[in-house]
């Protein structure tokens, strides 16, 4: 058609001058097709040219020239100013039309100034063209280079062109230019379309402009790579250096890329649009006829497939999918040529990082098919597409690896950049598997070293082992059981470091250890990486760094709120210090200052197992570490005992400089330090000596503490002891004795203990003088001098208790201290009363004084057996009962002449003076009123007898309420512990009074649920207070508001259980104990303490059936807190920590335990078991009733199998009168279509109830005579039941009747047309049929025949697919072959092996340990029901009902590779990532290769957005040439862009209003096109018979109305699809989508046949 047009143009004037002149007059707006065909003639005069041999010296030559420079500098040039000016001025919602005409007019113009530049007759106009248009791109750039000076101006400011037509010129004439004599114009331009392409280097995000960035590499440096040589070796110079270059750069020493990701985007970007050229097999130079030039060898640069693989990895799915495209374009060359290359690796052991051979061509490529595959798939992110790929992973390490050589043949980067890339998926479950498989490789691969590898796992991989899920446990693991993932990591480091060479091997695991401190990790994931540290066998690899990196991993364990888990942790990095530390690079005092970084209360206790592997290592390496130069007393390397000695010599020394009185105490670490070294020393001396004689380990502690013991000899009668010194010796003494008593210390048979204790006596009289003295003598006047105040009653307390070890014979001096201290605190106090203008020093003594007696009355409390006359408590008890409670410590005045120093302490902090001044007054009224509570009267007239001990109770308990506003949170234990005396005596009588301690209490309780360390204890104190036996009794007697507070307080704490485990644990556990183990104060109550259980019956209720569906996060703490709980011993945190008892499984333990000790021959209990077990009932029916279809191990299929598994334990206690209340709503619960492990209990319960009360029976046969819709999902429950009849007739004496009974009802139901109701049946009357025949019975001879047959059928069922299967299943199936309703009758098969058996989820199996091991409530040993007497806790599980549970998935995840995996189809032969939206349709579709039919389908008549997205999808897909909508507005819909998923980028849409499509009709018919309605008329024809032309037009109908009549009488045909079913029509998509298709299918076929 151009050619045509052009032609008939120059037949209408013989002076192409004058048409170009005529053709030159623009409109506005400028006319399209005027400028296309100004195009049309330039090609067309350019032909005229080349025919005529090129002769430019005619004068009509030299005229048209001249023409033609005039077209180009006068018109066009101003016309592509001109568009850049409308392009600035369009709105920003113009429309796709105005664009494309825009973007047609650019592109027309373009190509007139290529025709122009080469009609000119020389080189000038197109260099003075190009040389324009590069200053003008130039100018798009942020910031421009030095050459570029003239370009700065902004291209708007000097009339210049804009980006997108700077560039189209650039396409245009750039090709004109000579590769000689415009070399450097032509490396200039590609310089710069390499700068705007990439950015500015020092740009974080390269390259402001991302348009300018876009239309540059999308048009502008493909043409340029087609055009000339010069300019592609200019732009690959630009993009990577070259060889000679490359080398210089410094190595990056990383597994991956040298490139930075941020600029590989940009770079890839370039690639991607040069890819044509620089990845081909051709000769590139040839190409352009300049053999000369040297040719980019993309193959060879390292930096290129560097580049590759960092856009493998990248964040931006369009960067990746660019770097697959190059690949696999080079991999596509590659095989296309049969050549050598490879890309030579920067160290000779390396592999190439590519290369090929045509001896290997097709294992690469069938290595790259996979990987590229795998790297497809991974895109997208699910994991059930993506792992039957990973079994291709490991054929890429058979391809990958040589065996004979043990080398690798490819690089392993490339596998780095698959497992990166699953590290880094937002899948978790993807990254798990990746993590996994990597963890695996060289346990089942067998890997040779790989480089790269080390950084790899210190990088990639720990960033991404740094995500707690990843450790959760899998389906089929225990609890309890170790991380399937902690175990793989811990078999692959051992596995991978062992590997590795001595210097490698210390340097690879400096970096693990240090990037375990580079970032805050969670407590799970630092648990398991020090665990796989710890089991690394010993080596001498680390250094005083690596203990330093240790001692900040150590600080990272301490962030979590979990105890037990920090503990751990701690545990398992000492064990890696000392398996990998070499000792000779490392002194004791680096040791000592490490073992200082772990808790001893969490980890390292005396006594475990960990302090004594810890002794036996320094004893093994004892006289192998390193000198310790900082130590004074001698020099080189000494002996354990030597620097212990010399550290305690150190450490007593005075200080040089001494800051009198007034000084604060000095830190605890180094007391600590001294104290830990002094007992390992003293206990290696031990190991040492195991079979020698014990004096000489006691010699040589006598000989360490020497300098100690006679610093404390001297307290008492040296009063110029510095005062720091004594702290020291103090703070020593006390860390000893602490360190020694830990929890997991032995207790007899040790001497160092012994020992110490021994020595510590021996000083008693002279510490107590020295305490007595610095506590009354007005020696402590500061608010530091407070901490020593604690640090001294500390001590005294130690004493006492050593004291009461060892005897109380010769302790009369230590209680003459106590007393004077009582006495000297008493008249401080009263002294200090009526002082009117408060002092500093005396603040501080008063409340020195009061923290003094609060120690008394503790002392006294403890050691309440003894008769100590000499203590004279009398005065004690009658100051303490003369207290103004709550009385405050009134903050002194700054005018006070003290130090700047002093005046900022008695100012700082003031308030916790005064808190500890109130709460030790209430600690000393707590030793007051545990002494007397027997006394306190019940009501206020019976007060006299009282007032010489305490005042009145309600005053008191008022005081109560006003400490705990006074006090802070972790200071109010004393008042719970008063108010729990108290308001037992006060319910009565003050019962508002109660109900505001109730509520004030709770509500400290609840703000604390966030504080780990004191909410316990004071929860525990809550407990007792208002859940005290007597409280519950007195106000369930009253059923006051006491009574209802109480019951919202038990529902409150069960709602805080939910979210924090362990609260209801307390609760329970107290409440349980009260009433079945009373204390000796309970038995003081007029009535049984049981009686108020009943009242409360909601918190064992709620016990029974408690345990929440936790948080996945929650589970996994708990798995892991299980995990090392299960360690025992082997852990020493879980001798050191304290047993909390807050797992899930304690509530429901503690309320069965309390049940099972429940008599039902006791009235009370009788009553509480029945009430209880209504609740339950009324609960399950509550929960069928609530959620009819619930979902296995859902919260409800939870809560019902408790109910069913609680009743079962209460059954023993029903009698007959009872059942015969319930016994309906058992059997109604076998109506219920339960989940299986409930339909298993409640065929147990109705087993055990026939088997007791066989009288049942005839309710039980009534149950069959419901009608078939209540019998349909239910009957299977009932027949299971009498699959059991031998059981349940075992007691009747008269069972044919029985049998009679169970044959009428079994046979109906042998012939249900229900297949499982047949198998359940006939499994039934298999058994009753043998008891039948063991019997004897004549009666059913008759029946013989039928049931034998029937029978006999059943075992012998052929080609029935499943049938005979599930006939298998069903009776190998626990309940009906090994289990025995009374022998499995126990507490083991009922919680542990039936959960199991019916698959229920684990948390919900409680092993029958836990009833042993979980709380105080004690069962007898003997009890019968803890194990089953049967092989059923052997079974596997095994439901006949689930069809071949996992059988499939199992065997094809086994299978080493998967036949065939799921890829989305790539539609275009060339598969360019590049989106250049810039081009119009035709244009963009012609570069991507993709083929375009000669289709178009209208849809003018279709008015859904929905149905249009969806037809525009199709239409793209299948390569329709248009799509005709009514409206171009659709596509800004957003149901239509989510139907359509971008398609309306790839495929021209036309817009025709309905009332148009007559007219448009006819245009393409006269066009050639034959018009097809999709309608159904009367002369239509079949779709499966009408043959589609080549030019098709389809025209769709309304989605109501169909095709209006009058315009299918400018059809040519209609076709209607042919239909077998009842619904007269299809959706218009579908239909117009089936109709696309046979037109596509036919034309594909056409064309194959043509071929």
């Amino acid at each position: 058609m151009e050619r045509v047009l052009a032609e008939a143009l120059l037949s209408q004037s013989q002076d192409p001058r004058v048409l170009l002149q005529a053709l030159c007059v623009w409109e506005s707006p400028t006319s399209v097709e005027q400028v296309e065909t100004l195009q049309f003639l330039l090609q067309r005069l350019e032909e005229e040219q080349e025919r005529g041999g090129g002769t430019s010296a005619r004068p009509a030559a030299l005229l048209l020239q001249e023409a033609v420079r005039e077209v180009a500098a006068g018109h066009l040039v101003p016309l592509l100013r001109s568009l850049r000016g409308s392009r600035a001025g369009a709105p920003e919602g113009e429309t796709s039309g105005p664009r494309d005409r825009r973007r047609r007019v650019l592109r027309a113009a373009g190509g007139a100034l290529r025709s122009c530049a080469r009609l000119s007759g020389g080189p000038q106009l197109a260099a003075g063209l190009v040389h324009e248009a590069l200053l003008d791109l130039l100018a798009q750039r942020p910031a421009a280079g030095p050459e570029e000076e003239e370009a700065r101006v902004a291209p708007g400011e000097r009339g210049g062109l804009g980006a997108e037509e700077a560039v189209e010129v650039l396409v245009a004439i750039a090709p004109c230019l000579r590769p000689r004599e415009d070399r450097a114009l032509l490396e200039r331009v590609a310089r710069a379309a390499l700068a705007v392409a990439l950015g500015d280097e020092d740009d974080e995000e390269p390259g402001a402009d991302e348009g300018a960035a876009a239309l540059v590499a999308g048009r502008l440096l493909p043409a340029l790579g087609r055009s000339s040589a010069v300019a592609l070796r200019e732009l690959w110079d630009g993009l990577l250096p070259r060889e000679e270059e490359e080398k210089e750069e410094p190595e990056s020493g990383e597994w991956g890329p040298v490139l930075h990701a941020p600029r590989v985007a940009r770079l890839l970007l370039v690639l991607s649009a040069l890819a044509e050229r620089l990845l081909t097999s051709l000769g590139v130079g040839g190409a352009w006829g300049a053999p000369e030039e040297e040719v980019p060898d993309a193959w060879r640069c390292t930096r290129f497939w560097r580049a590759v693989q960092t856009g493998l990895v990248h964040t931006d799915g369009l960067t990746r999918k660019r770097a697959r495209y190059l690949l696999q374009k080079a991999v596509e060359a590659s095989g296309g040529q049969a050549a050598e290359c490879s890309c030579g690796a920067r160290d000779a052991n390396e592999p190439n990082l590519f290369w090929w051979s045509d001896k290997k061509k097709e294992q690469l490529l069938k290595f790259w098919e996979n990987y590229i595959l795998i790297m497809e798939t991974l895109e997208g992110n699910q994991i059930h597409v993506i792992k039957p790929v990973l079994p291709k992973l490991n054929s890429l390490f058979d391809y990958a690896v040589s065996e004979e050589k043990a080398c690798w043949l490819l690089h392993p980067s490339w596998h780095m950049c698959i497992y990166k890339r699953m590290f880094e998926s937002e899948n978790k479950t993807l990254t798990k598997e990746g993590v996994i498989h990597f963890l695996e490789l060289y346990e089942t691969k067998g890997l040779p070293g790989a480089p790269g590898f080390s950084e790899f796992i210190i990088g990639p991989l720990m960033e991404a082992l740094s995500e707690s899920s990843l450790y959760s446990r899998s389906p089929g693991h225990k609890i309890g059981s170790c991380s399937p993932l902690g175990m793989k990591l811990q078999t692959f480091l051992v596995t991978y470091v062992s590997l590795l060479s001595e210097d490698i091997k210390s340097s690879f695991l400096l970096k693990f250890i240090k990037k375990m401190t580079s970032r805050h990790w969670c407590a799970v994931p630092i648990l398991f990486l020090s665990r796989a540290l710890a089991h690394i066998p010993r080596c001498k690899v680390l250094g005083v760094e690596g203990l330093l990196a240790l001692r900040d991993v150590l600080q990272c364990t301490m962030i979590t709120h979990q105890i037990l888990l920090r503990g751990a942790a701690q545990c398992y990095l000492l064990q890696t210090a000392m398996n990998l530390i070499d000792v000779e690079k490392v002194s004791f005092s680096d040791v000592s200052n490490f073992l200082m970084s772990l808790r001893q209360e969490e980890s390292l206790g005396r006594g475990t197992a960990l302090w004594t592997e810890l002794c036996d290592w320094l004893r093994v390496n004892e006289n192998y570490f390193g000198e310790i130069p900082s130590c004074v007393g001698f020099s080189g390397r000494c002996s354990l005992n030597v620097y212990v000695q010399t550290l305690v010599q150190d450490y007593i020394k005075s200080p040089t400089v001494e800051t009198g009185g007034n000084c604060f105490m000095p830190d605890w670490y180094e007391a600590k330090l001294v104290a830990v070294m002094v007992l390992l020393a003293a206990d290696v001396e031990e190991m040492k000596n195991k079979y020698s004689e014990r004096k000489k380990t006691q010699n040589e502690l006598k000989t360490v503490l020497l300098p100690l013991m006679d610093v404390l000899m001297k307290l008492g009668t040296n009063a110029y002891i510095p005062l720091l010194k004594t702290d020291r010796c103090l703070q020593l003494l006390l860390k000893l004795l602490q360190t020694c008593s830990l929890k997991g210390s032995p207790t007899q048979g040790d001497g160092v203990l012994t020992l110490l204790q021994n020595s510590v006596m021996s000083t008693t009289e002279s510490i107590s003088e020295f305490i007595v003295r610095r506590l009354t003598a007005n020696e402590l006047s500061t608010v530091s001098d407070l901490e020593r105040c604690h640090l001294y009653l500390t001590i005294l307390s130690e004493l006492v208790n050593l004291h009461g070890k060892f005897g109380w014979k010769n302790s009369d001096s230590i209680w003459k201290f106590i007393s004077l201290l009582k006495n000297a605190s008493i008249l401080h106090l009263q002294d200090m009363s009526n002082e009117k203008e408060p002092k500093l020093g005396k603040q501080i003594q008063k409340v020195v004084s009061m923290a003094c007696l609060a120690v008394v009355c503790g002392i006294l409390s403890q050691k309440s057996d003894l008769h100590l006359d000499s203590l004279d408590v009398g005065i004690l008890e009658k100051f303490i009962s003369s207290f103004h409670l709550n009385q405050i410590v009134r903050k002194p005045h700054a005018e006070e002449k003290n130090s700047l120093f002093e005046e900022s302490s008695s100012s700082q902090g003031w308030g916790r003076v005064v808190a500890q001044y109130v709460h030790d007054q209430w600690l000393c009224l707590s030793f007051l009123l545990n002494k007397y509570h027997a006394l306190i009267p019940a009501t206020e007239g019976e007060m006299e007898p009282f007032l010489h001990v305490v005042p009145k109770p309600a005053g008191i308990l008022q005081s109560a309420l006003e400490a705990l506003t006074i006090l802070p949170s972790d200071q109010v234990l004393p008042v719970f512990h008063c108010m729990k005396i108290l308001v037992p005596k006060l319910l009565c009588s003050s019962e508002s009074l109660c109900i505001e301690s109730f509520d004030m209490a709770w509500k400290i309780i609840y703000s604390l649920s966030n504080t780990q360390l004191i909410f316990w204890s004071n929860l525990k104190a809550f407990v007792q207070f208002v859940f005290d036996i007597k409280v519950l009794t007195i106000a369930a007697r009253i059923k006051g508001q006491a009574y209802s507070k109480i019951k919202e307080i038990i529902y409150k704490i069960i709602e805080m259980s939910t979210t924090k485990t362990g609260v209801l644990n307390i609760l329970i556990s107290y409440c349980c104990q009260s009433w079945i183990v009373p204390t000796s104060d309970d038995l003081t109550l007029s009535q049984d303490p049981f009686s108020s259980a009943r009242d409360y019956i909601e918190l064992v209720t709620e016990g029974c059936i408690f345990g929440t569906v936790f948080r996945r996060d929650q589970r996994l703490i708990q798995d892991v807190q299980a995990f090392i709980e299960n360690l025992g011993h082997e852990c020493a945190a879980n001798v050191v920590t304290e047993n909390t008892n807050r797992d899930d499984h304690y509530v429901r333990v503690c309320a069965i335990k309390f049940l099972c000790l429940l008599d039902g021959s006791n009235i009370s209990h009788k009553m509480f078991i029945e009430d209880l077990a209504i609740k339950l009932l009324d609960k399950d029916e509550l929960v069928s009733r609530s959620r009819t279809r619930y979902y296995v191990n859902s919260l409800q299929h939870r809560v019902k199998n408790r109910v069913w598994q609680t009743l079962l334990v209460l059954f023993p206690k029903f009698d007959q009168n009872f059942l015969d209340q319930i016994i309906g709503k058992i059997f109604e619960a076998g109506f219920v279509n339960n989940q299986a492990s409930i339909k298993y209990l409640i065929e147990w319960i109705i087993i055990l109830i026939l088997n007791k009360f066989p009288q049942f029976l005839v309710k039980f046969w009534n149950c069959f005579c419901y009608g078939e819709e209540k019998l349909k999902m239910s009957i299977c429950t009932f027949l299971s039941v009498l699959s059991h009849l031998d059981i349940i007739i075992q007691n009747i004496s008269e069972m044919k009747p029985v049998l009679k009974q169970a044959l009428t009802v079994v046979l109906q139901w042998c012939f249900n047309h229900n297949f499982s109701v047949r198998l359940y049946a006939l499994l039934a009357l298999k058994k009753i049929w043998a008891m039948c025949k063991t019997l004897h019975i004549e009666e059913f001879d008759a029946l013989t025949a039928v049931i034998e047959s029937s029978l006999h059928q059943v075992e012998n069922m052929h080609g029935a697919g499943n049938a005979k299967k599930n006939w298998q299943r069903i009776q190998e199936h626990f309940f009906f072959a090994t289990f025995h309703p009374l022998k499995d009758y126990s507490l083991e098969t009922i919680f542990y092996t039936f959960p199991r058996l019916s698959e229920l989820v684990e948390d919900e199996w409680i092993p029958i340990g836990k009833f042993i091991k979980f709380t105080d409530i004690p069962i007898d040993s003997a009890f019968q029901w803890y194990l089953s007497q049967t092989e059923l806790c052997e079974q596997k599980p095994s439901d006949w009902s689930q069809q071949d549970i996992g059988s499939n998935s199992i065997e094809g995840d086994n299978q080493s590779e998967w036949i065939d995996v799921q890829k989305k189809m790539i539609p275009w032969k060339n598969n360019v990532p590049d989106l250049e939206l810039d081009l119009v349709f035709q244009d963009r579709a012609a570069k991507l290769g993709k083929s375009i039919s000669r289709l178009i389908v209208v849809a003018s008549l279709i008015d859904k957005p929905t149905n249009l997205g969806g037809l525009c999808r199709t239409c793209e897909i299948f390569g329709a040439s248009a799509l005709v909508v009514g409206s171009l507005h659709y596509i800004n819909d957003k149901q239509f862009q989510h139907l359509s998923v971008s398609a309306e980028q790839w495929l021209p849409l036309v817009e025709v209003k309905p009332l148009q499509l007559v007219d448009y009709l006819q245009k393409k018919k006269t066009e050639g096109y034959t018009t097809i309605g999709v309608e159904q008329t009367a002369k239509s024809s079949d779709l499966t018979e009408y043959c589609f032309p080549e030019k098709s037009l389809l025209l769709l109908g309304n989605e109501r109305e169909g095709i209006p009549a009058n315009l299918i009488q400018h059809l040519d045909v209609c076709v209607e699809i042919p239909q077998h079913g009842i619904i007269r029509s299809l959706n218009v998509h579908v239909s117009g989508a089936l109709l696309i298709w046979e037109y596509t299918r036919q034309q594909i076929i056409k064309q194959r046949d043509i071929k």
